[in-house]
């Protein structure tokens, strides 16, 4: 690095940008080194966030006949028919449905932007979760009708994101990555990490986010004098100030935010001086953020038993227009850079220790408009990792406009799992009981389903 020679207005600033990016509002995470969690192994939850609203119908398509004929009636004349024979629906396959009361052989297709994860399942590490979304209660097409139980801000991007990372369609000011945390006690600086775009999944009660640059690295400015010494000095001198108790509360609060934020530096380059994967990323944001993860679960899990949340993002799945190259767009990139984190997983040796899994605001319409589609409701979800238990989950809506499974008449999909009970499987693989799951994850919820574990977990 060069010799900087920053003014003190300017260290003081540059400092500041670091407490924010790395620790504000961490203080109940950063203050010590890693603690040893109550549990007795390491595993790591990835939430991979689709802005805008992924268009669950076209991620993966039903191919019995009488589903496949109303989805083609639906969005033929839009151009947004995905098929085989057009080779914009990858070779079919077949599963049995599974936490469904009528479990029977069901054929389907991926979406031809996701060969890589289409692989996957082929290899039983992909389950396709059908017809999630955010319920307050099992729903009727009755009771949406009356109003009865319905959640609130359907349809709304910015509502629907914070109650999906919620966890609860009342919202919360925390996310039921961080109330996992929480529960299980684990005590890292880096336990629960947002990269990139930052996400309220991450948040808990007493287990605070980090929030990463898509690199992973921080540094702190004026602290690169030479020689070495003269750095080590000046750095020294400032934890000694920063350590003092200030009688002002906001001013000790912002010292204590810095001095963590100093740890965090001194972790993430230790991350970052490991020798490099060998897994070759994509090079686009969503495979360096999932790159800076796979560094991050490689640093923490040899440590020991732990656990660990993580929030990363992609956008553009807002296709009221130009779906048809838009969506394959985002897909395929989703589907390169998940391909590239199983194998990061598989060099580090976690592949059965981590889970990803997808969120999105919502679902989109099943009649299409020119060229895209419109804000939906329930929605298709993709978990994938070594214990994933693969197949498809639930069973697709019976495509029939203004049916039983729809809300409006255009394909609005009424959810048949919640997000409660989405949640509740993976927290159960993560370690969390079911008293806490129902008393303090997804509290006062995730008790009014029957199913409180849909069992793509190993």
């Amino acid at each position: 690095m060069k010799p900087t020679n920053a003014s003190r207005r300017g260290f003081l600033r540059n400092s500041a940008q670091v407490s924010m990016l790395g620790t504000l509002g961490t203080m109940g995470l950063l203050g010590a080194a890693p603690a040893q969690a109550a549990v007795s192994d390491y595993k790591a939850l990835v939430c991979l966030y689709l802005f805008g609203g992924n268009d669950g119908n076209n991620l993966i398509v039903p191919l019995d006949a009488n589903r496949y004929a109303k989805y083609n009636s639906a969005r033929s004349a839009a151009g947004l028919a995905l098929s085989t024979s057009a080779k914009t629906l990858l070779a079919g396959r077949s599963a049995m449905l599974q936490a469904t009361p009528n479990p029977v052989q069901q054929a389907f297709g991926f979406h031809y932007g996701l060969p890589e994860i289409d692989a996957l399942f082929g290899q039983g590490e992909v389950a396709a979760v059908l017809n999630v979304g955010n319920l307050r209660q099992p729903l009727t097409k009755a009771q949406y009708a009356a109003g009865t139980g319905v959640p609130p801000q359907l349809f709304s991007h910015p509502d629907q994101t914070l109650q999906n990372q919620a966890g609860s369609p009342a919202g919360a000011g925390t996310g039921w990555g961080g109330r996992l945390l929480d529960v299980l006690g684990s005590g890292g600086r880096l336990d629960a990490v947002s990269v990139g775009a930052g996400g309220l999944f991450v948040e808990g009660g007493s287990v605070h986010g980090n929030r990463l640059p898509e690199s992973g690295r921080l540094g702190l400015a004026g602290m690169t004098f030479w020689p070495q010494a003269e750095a080590d000095t000046r750095r020294a001198a400032l934890r000694q100030i920063l350590a003092s108790e200030n009688p002002n509360l906001i001013a000790n609060a912002a010292n204590k935010a810095l001095l963590q934020g100093m740890d965090l530096v001194n972790d993430l380059a230790a991350a970052d001086s490991a020798s490099p994967l060998a897994t070759v990323f994509p090079g686009y944001s969503l495979g360096a953020q999932l790159k800076t993860v796979a560094r991050l679960i490689r640093q923490r899990a040899a440590q020991g038993p732990g656990r660990q949340v993580y929030f990363v993002s992609i956008g553009g799945f807002d296709t009221h227009g130009g779906q048809a190259f838009q969506q394959w767009d985002v897909l395929h990139r989703v589907s390169e850079s998940m391909a590239a984190f199983q194998l990061a997983m598989t060099e580090i040796g976690t592949r059965n220790s981590v889970t990803t899994f997808t969120m999105s605001d919502f679902g989109r319409t099943l009649l299409a408009n020119s060229g895209g589609t419109d804000h939906g409701w329930g929605n298709h979800h993709l978990v994938i990792g070594g214990a994933v238990k693969g197949g498809l989950y639930g069973a697709f809506p019976d495509y029939t406009l203004g049916g039983p499974d729809d809300a409006t008449g255009r394909g609005v999909w009424i959810p048949q799992f919640s997000n409660q009970q989405f949640g509740a499987t993976l927290g159960r693989w993560f370690g969390a009981d079911p008293d806490a799951l129902a008393g303090q994850v997804f509290k006062n919820e995730l008790g009014k389903f029957a199913m409180t574990d849909l069992g793509f977990m190993g």
